[in-house]
């Protein structure tokens, strides 16, 4: 068994979590897809910045240019950054995943201004993490973010490649597959903008991304045990992350949904 299939082995309790959460089962209608995506905005919007960190360290951002001494990792990372930043929406047009999924919110009517101001507060990771202490955000969103930004700010590329692949980029399509289930078939006609980010993102990272991302891990790590040591770590830590961000989800969902039903009961009756 080689070190990366060690550290597949060391999550997949974890990752059956996820894959198997009663998100999946909350997920009702479009009140409750409006929701999810209010809360699930802000792992889209820090997955960019954990790609950022690593096309900083694995490819060459500054001047005058100098060749990196992988660059079969440094184009990986470039590819993965023209996909993200510059797609092509359901019509044709150039446009970043992250505003696909704000029209996609916009789509639901889901608020999109909390992260749009939020993004725009810090310029720095330093003052976003400053931001974070002072922000009123859902504790769990707040958790997730500051794990994210935190294993950025550790400049160690290993780490913030595990964050990426197992984490994030290695996951993204079963999560996804789980919610276009849960949909049905009304939402899907209904929202295209919505359907087009999720089959994208299942067409892009499953068939393309996931793969190499795991090459990614191999070249960081190398023979370092302590580097796989840290990077098991925290490919453990992203996946728990993201299971305590989906039970806060879930609770959400469950407490709006429990209001709404008492709503109904205690509505008067017409005639």
């Amino acid at each position: 068994m080689d070190r990366i299939e060690i550290v597949e082995n060391s999550i997949q309790d974890l990752r059956k979590i996820l894959t198997n959460h009663s998100l999946y089962k909350v997920l009702s209608d479009v009140d409750d897809i409006r929701l999810f995506m209010e809360w699930h905005v802000y792992a889209v919007w820090d997955f960019m910045s954990l790609l950022k960190a690593l096309q900083n360290h694995l490819t060459c951002t500054s001047l005058p240019w100098k060749p990196k001494s992988n660059a079969a990792t440094a184009r990986f990372i470039n590819e993965i950054v023209f996909g993200e930043e510059s797609d092509v929406n359901e019509q044709g047009i150039p446009t970043s995943h992250f505003d696909m999924y704000l029209d996609a919110m916009k789509e639901v009517n889901a608020d999109t201004t909390a992260v749009v101001r939020f993004m725009n507060a810090s310029n720095s990771v330093d003052e976003l993490l400053s931001n974070l202490d002072r922000s009123d955000l859902e504790t769990e969103v707040l958790a997730f973010l500051r794990f994210t930004f935190e294993t950025i700010a550790t400049g160690e590329p290993h780490k913030i490649a595990a964050a990426f692949t197992f984490g994030r980029e290695d996951l993204i399509p079963d999560m996804f597959i789980q919610i276009i289930e849960q949909s049905g078939k009304e939402a899907k006609n209904r929202f295209p903008k919505l359907l087009y980010y999720l089959q994208r993102h299942i067409e892009v990272d499953g068939d393309e991304h996931g793969p190499l991302s795991l090459e990614m891990v191999k070249e960081l790590c190398g023979d370092d045990q302590q580097k796989w040591e840290e990077a098991q770590a925290t490919a453990q830590l992203a996946l728990s992350k993201r299971i305590n961000l989906w039970n806060g989800i879930t609770r959400a969902i469950e407490r709006k949904q429990r209001t709404s039903a008492r709503s109904l009961r205690e509505a008067p009756l017409t005639v």
